[in-house]
């Protein structure tokens, strides 16, 4: 397996709309660790072209994620809560996009996967029929699958899954549960040691840990509780390679709480608080991507002025930990942390 040859048990999370860019995941690949790129909202070209110039820069494996699409919302169900933001998103002189349904160009993006296949293909928000994941197999990548709970581990296995990416309810960005459904966002998600402490003993493939880690020792002891490597993803975000906008990147080196919200796009996520998350997360509706679509206006012209408050700050709930390092000395410095981390436990515990 690919986690087998990384010299460091580091796997770069793939936050898609911009931080992920080639040169971020070359840098950790390059560093010993797994480098992703994201294909969330890209097109099937776009991707090819990503795909092309990680390789240019680097020899080392890398991944690729890929939004598995869900089924359009009936109208009715988001039809008031876009009706609020109207006279939001026009306050900034923008009108609300369209709230449309589509499946983030897939049967592309699998097609092009598997004619010019990379080392590993990842999915998130569901996972893919057993057909997909052995096409994909059988044309060279291995495929992980996210999971949020038991369930979903045992579905991703079943499936013929190569390892699972377990995502914890700390992690920042989208969950990747495979049913979004709004009736559940009152019941807690599973933390990451949870979920990891279930899963332990009962899952036959390897696990790669999310979800709030951002430092050696929070690294070390993910891996005593028997994950294979972690996932980091808010940990990158202050990065130079990666493509975090300013005031993304000025969110990040706050220590404003983070709190779950679908307000933005329609899906449970996770960010920085904010105005926009604050005045809204209450009437939100359930709707990926129509209200996604709805609200992307708003962000671009928040991202464009940098007003931070009508922006989708996706983040985990240790970001303020994140460091403004290189990439590949940030995979370094992880290392030597959860070493020396691993080793201080070593000494402490009783022989």
């Amino acid at each position: 397996m690919i986690l087998d040859g990384l010299s460091v048990p580091i796997v770069l999370a793939p936050p898609a709309g911009g931080p992920a860019t080639p040169q971020l995941a070359a840098a950790v690949s390059e560093a010993g660790g797994l480098g992703f790129l994201a294909s969330g909202y890209l097109t099937g070209d776009a991707l090819r072209q990503r795909v092309a110039e990680i390789r240019e820069l680097t020899a080392k494996p890398f991944g690729v994620n890929v939004f598995v699409p869900g089924r359009a919302t009936p109208p009715e169900q988001f039809g008031a809560y876009v009706a609020e933001l109207v006279p939001e998103v026009r306050r900034a002189g923008v009108e609300p996009g369209e709230p449309r349904f589509d499946d983030d160009d897939w049967e592309a993006k699998l097609a092009w996967l598997r004619t010019d296949p990379v080392p590993v293909v990842s999915f998130t928000f569901g996972c893919p029929a057993a057909d997909v994941v052995s096409d994909l197999q059988r044309s060279g990548s291995e495929v992980w699958v996210t999971v949020t709970d038991v369930e979903e581990a045992a579905a991703a296995v079943s499936a013929g899954s190569d390892a699972l990416v377990v995502q914890g309810s700390e992690a920042g960005g989208h969950r990747g549960s495979f049913i979004d459904d709004s009736r559940n966002d009152l019941i807690d998600g599973l933390s990451l040691l949870s979920l990891l402490q279930l899963l332990c003993g009962t899952v036959p493939v390897p696990m790669v840990a999310a979800g709030g880690l951002a430092t050696g020792a929070g690294i070390a002891g993910i891996l005593c509780a028997g994950a294979a490597a972690v996932q980091l993803g808010t940990a990158f975000l202050r990065c130079p390679e990666a493509g975090t906008s300013p005031v993304h990147r000025k969110a990040v080196a706050t220590d404003v709480p983070t709190g779950m919200t679908r307000a933005f796009t329609g899906r449970l996520a996770r960010g920085i608080s904010n105005r926009f998350l604050a005045d809204h997360t209450r009437g939100a509706a359930s709707g990926y991507p129509e209200i996604h679509h709805v609200t992307s206006p708003l962000r671009r012209a928040g991202l464009a002025s940098g007003d931070g408050d009508v922006v989708n700050l996706w983040a985990g709930q240790t970001h303020s930990l994140a460091r403004e390092l290189p990439a590949g000395d940030l995979v370094r410095v992880l290392d030597l942390e959860a070493r020396a981390a691993a080793a201080d436990l070593a000494r402490r515990m009783p022989t």
